[in-house]
């Protein structure tokens, strides 16, 4: 089965296809490291609300494929958290010691039947 990495980053949309989960996590990785390193997004003033760049989304990686949907989101500010799920997304807690691609990667490898990263019906 194979997988695909889906990038956001703006208006631009990159599809990248991987063979087996392992590269699919490390080319997920790769680009979303790359677009956290870029330059940060600005304040947004709207008068009635202001939304500082952790708040912004600045760009999205997601994984698909095999029973699959997790990704991170990279904020304005560089930071990224990691998510599964299609429709309702769970933010996954980093443990110690833990990055958003590192906790990712556990909870999608994990063996544990528990804790679903499946599409929901």
């Amino acid at each position: 089965m194979s997988y695909r990495v889906v990038v956001r980053h703006g208006p631009k949309v990159d599809k990248h296809d991987a063979e087996t989960l392992p590269a699919a996590l490390e080319l997920l990785e790769s680009h979303a490291r790359a677009l956290a390193a870029g330059p940060g997004r600005p304040t947004v003033d709207l008068r009635v609300r202001r939304f500082e760049p952790v708040q912004q989304v600045a760009a999205r990686a997601e994984l698909r494929g095999a029973g699959v949907r997790a990704g991170v989101d990279v904020r304005g500010d560089g930071s990224a958290e990691a998510w599964t799920g299609r429709i309702r997304r769970k933010l996954i807690e980093p443990r110690d010691g833990e990055d958003a691609f590192a906790a990712l990667r556990r909870v999608v490898q994990s063996p544990d039947p528990g804790y679903s990263t499946s599409v929901e019906p």
